[in-house]
């Protein structure tokens, strides 16, 4: 696959969380304590700034290639969550468990689908990205370059063989 379309699926999931995590400290009551308690999840003074940061830390390290699978993973469960505290209870038409429905003109799923269209694209995003990784235009990608290039000789075979190449023993021929 090319690097490129690679790179701006990166940029395009990257940019919302790492935005959206921004957001989480600007505009506290609507996205982020006050948003998190009208929602009903647990301990909002908390659970926000930390959801802030993860998004935040995360979404950057997408943007721009760095352990970029293990960024991903975070995001899956942020947005999985997401998904599940605020967009269940649209498709449901009403609350549950700590979570409280948001008031709007429809419920059901149509409605559900609409308002969990940009989650749900995050959520597909992500999930490529661990699949495919980070691509070529990325930091993960130089330093697995520079990795290779710095790699004293037999090592490329050691890390194929997970460095157990057995030692040819004059002794006892065939060991």
């Amino acid at each position: 696959m090319s690097s490129i379309p690679v790179a701006l699926i990166r940029l395009l999931v990257g940019w919302v969380f790492l935005f959206e995590g921004i957001l989480k400290f600007l505009w506290l009551d609507d996205l982020g304590v006050g948003r998190f308690t009208s929602i009903g999840i647990p301990a909002p003074h908390f659970t926000a700034p930390f959801v802030g940061l993860v998004e935040i830390i995360c979404g950057a390290l997408v943007i721009v290639g760095l352990f970029t699978r293990l960024a991903a993973i975070p995001l899956l469960i942020d947005i999985s969550v997401a998904i599940l505290s605020t967009k269940v209870p649209i498709l449901l038409g009403h609350g549950y468990w700590h979570f409280s429905l948001t008031n709007l003109k429809h419920y059901g799923l149509f409605s559900m689908l609409h308002e969990a269209r940009t989650d749900i694209s995050m959520a597909l995003g992500l999930i490529f990205i661990l699949i495919v990784g980070a691509g070529s235009l990325s930091i993960d990608a130089a330093r697995k370059r520079r990795r290779r290039e710095t790699a004293p000789p037999g090592a490329a075979a050691d890390r194929v063989t997970g460095g157990t190449q057995s030692i040819p023993n004059k002794e006892h021929p065939g060991r």
